[in-house]
């Protein structure tokens, strides 16, 4: 607990600062004090905050129906998903609250799999550095040794490899003949901003091709228009079995997704999933609208222009700096790598009115809301860039 909310439990290292309202890429404190919103509520607020087209549409939704059960048809599921699968060329989707639950879901159907091919102890294989969550399973698949900490046994069935290695894929697919299905993040987030390469990608494809595994590709951060197409595999003109979404798909609306092929749709059936929030009314059409409100503002463009140029910004900014490993990323999603642990950057951005984030000890994460202009991304080179500036002389001296 802390001072400020004695009855809540102490999951979280927070800031002491409780946010207000927003407006665009906009918020303000309860103090009246105002930040640029480098960080879009993590990859979420894809819409950026009380856009005047997505809170009508909420209210209305609100008034009608915001939930009921899974034992009726669904209209607005249909809707979205129709939306989903057109943006993405797969042909189904399955509806759920959250990254971690869409995740979980796409290790089920990856077990099912198996199990209907006469395996009885299925193995998926899993990457260095990635993140899926933090329930067992997912937290099992993921490779952060600090937050599995204290929460052994882990689930069995994960085989761990070097991201854009396909030697090591390979090696797997020899010693292992268990595996169905191979996992990663596109683009790697709470790892520290990892693309996978669009080649890497492609090899991917034609192994789980050769040896009849489901190809599932986590886009539940870099997802829904963040790297400038609908889906960042995209990039690599691909497409996977098993997508799972969240984040950015409801601009704040808690949803999560998992988009499959024609290839993934009739492995669960009645009985093997479900959820009781999972597709309620306010989170369909929290996507539905969110969806028809980037086709009709543009907003891949935006953020595949936007983020280029936060990016060669950043990078004219901090030319030459020593301690500045890296900005990697794509569109508006990047990561800034510095060559020691920067904690510190979180609460000094602040203090400058900038929200953002830091990820994998030394690298700043840059995920603000798609509707990001070029004035605020200068914005926000105008705060950060004096910032790490001055951290790292500081860390020097």
């Amino acid at each position: 607990m802390t001072a400020s909310m004695p009855h809540v439990m102490n999951t979280y290292g927070r800031l002491p600062v409780a946010l207000s309202h927003g407006r665009g890429c906009e918020v303000w404190d309860t103090q009246g004090r105002r930040y640029i919103d480098g960080l879009g509520g993590i990859a979420v607020n894809t819409l950026g905050h009380a856009h005047p087209r997505l809170v009508p549409a909420l209210q209305a939704q609100i008034a009608q129906l915001i939930h009921c059960s899974n034992y009726y048809e669904s209209p607005l599921q249909e809707e979205l998903a129709g939306l989903l699968c057109a943006h993405s060329g797969l042909s189904a989707a399955f509806f759920c609250n959250s990254g971690l639950e869409a995740n979980e879901a796409a290790l089920k159907i990856a077990r099912k799999f198996g199990h209907d091919r006469g395996i009885d102890r299925p193995e998926t294989i899993v990457f260095e550095k990635a993140f899926h969550g933090r329930s067992i399973a997912t937290l099992s698949a993921t490779a952060n040794p600090k937050i599995q900490a204290g929460f052994g046994p882990l689930v069995e069935g994960f085989v761990r490899v070097p991201l854009n290695d396909i030697a090591a894929i390979r090696a797997v697919a020899a010693s292992h003949p268990n595996v169905t299905a191979v996992f990663l993040e596109t683009i790697q987030g709470e790892g520290g901003i990892n693309p996978a390469q669009w080649q890497f990608l492609r090899d991917l494809r034609n192994v789980c091709d050769e040896f009849n595994w489901l190809l599932m590709l986590d886009e539940v951060q870099c997802g829904i228009g963040r790297t400038g197409k609908w889906f960042a595999h995209q990039w690599a003109d691909i497409q996977p079995d098993v997508m799972p979404l969240a984040k950015g798909l409801g601009s704040g609306v808690p949803i999560g997704a998992v988009v499959v092929s024609d290839k993934a749709r009739n492995i669960l059936g009645p009985g093997n999933h479900g959820t009781t929030f999972g597709g309620n009314p306010l989170a369909m059409r929290a996507g539905i609208e969110t969806l028809r409100i980037m086709e009709a503002d543009g907003l891949l463009g935006n953020a595949e222009r936007v983020g280029q140029h936060l990016r060669s910004s950043l990078q004219a900014a901090l030319e030459g700096v020593a301690g500045v490993r890296e900005i990697r990323g794509a569109g508006l999603m990047l990561g800034i790598e510095l060559d020691r642990p920067c904690g510190v950057i979180l609460t000094r951005a602040l203090e400058a009115g900038l929200l953002l984030s830091v990820t994998a000890d030394s690298v700043i994460r840059l995920v603000p809301p798609l509707i990001l202009s070029t004035a605020e991304a200068d914005e926000i080179v105008s705060l950060l860039a004096p910032l790490i500036i001055a951290f790292l002389a500081e860390a020097q001296a």
